[in-house]
């Protein structure tokens, strides 16, 4: 959940600045994802262009915002002022809601055009890849953000975990299309992962 910063966040940010090794290892968590996701945005659109997939063009699409997600924190986490964290919490509140609208305009899309990718082997291989680092990576952030005290470094943390959610659910409408013709779990998948986006980023406003 999201949580503006106060007083006592912004002495637990302070904290988090001057406590170097935690900075630094939470600096690497990002520059990893920021790394991955441009991988998987250069690697995702072609494949889907080969495939026809409108479910893993939006993949790699959601994976630039993950990337501007990434970029706010580490803005944060570099050592801006704490009452600049309110802002950067904001602004993830707003790649939360990207992805939501995406992925209800994506789900809209597939529905109405009733669109059936062809298998895409290259496309499920990352996927399958997404998956297990992105997982690894919000565990990792997850802690890390607990040792700092850092609600940005939090906030954004879940922003990796949806991102792996959305390439679990778009890897099994890649498999299910493929091996069983369920066209379908695509847009359905999407709808469910955009309800939740959306309650990340309203739940606790500022």
């Amino acid at each position: 959940m999201l949580v503006a910063p106060g007083a006592h966040d912004e002495g637990r940010y302070a904290a988090s600045v001057t406590s170097a090794p935690s900075t630094v290892r939470a600096l690497r968590l990002v520059y990893a994802t920021v790394a991955w996701n441009v991988l998987t945005v250069a690697v995702s659109l072609p494949a889907a262009v080969a495939a026809g997939s409108v479910a893993l063009a939006g993949f790699g699409l959601d994976s630039g915002v993950e990337v501007a997600a990434s970029l706010v924190v580490l803005a944060a986490l570099r050592g801006d002022p704490a009452e600049h964290q309110a802002r950067y919490l904001r602004l993830i509140r707003l790649a939360f809601v990207a992805i939501a609208v995406y992925l209800v305009a994506q789900a809209a899309f597939v529905l109405l055009r009733h669109d059936e990718p062809r298998p895409s082997p290259v496309g499920i291989v990352l996927l399958v890849m997404t998956v297990v680092v992105m997982s690894t990576l919000a565990v990792l952030k997850r802690r890390a953000a607990k040792q700092l005290g850092n609600a940005v470094a939090a906030a954004e943390a879940r922003v990796t975990l949806i991102d792996s959610a959305d390439s679990a659910l778009v890897l099994a409408a890649l498999v299910a299309n493929a091996a069983f013709g369920w066209w379908w779990a695509d847009p359905l998948g999407g709808v469910a992962l955009a309800a939740y986006s959306l309650w990340e980023a309203f739940e606790h406003r500022a």
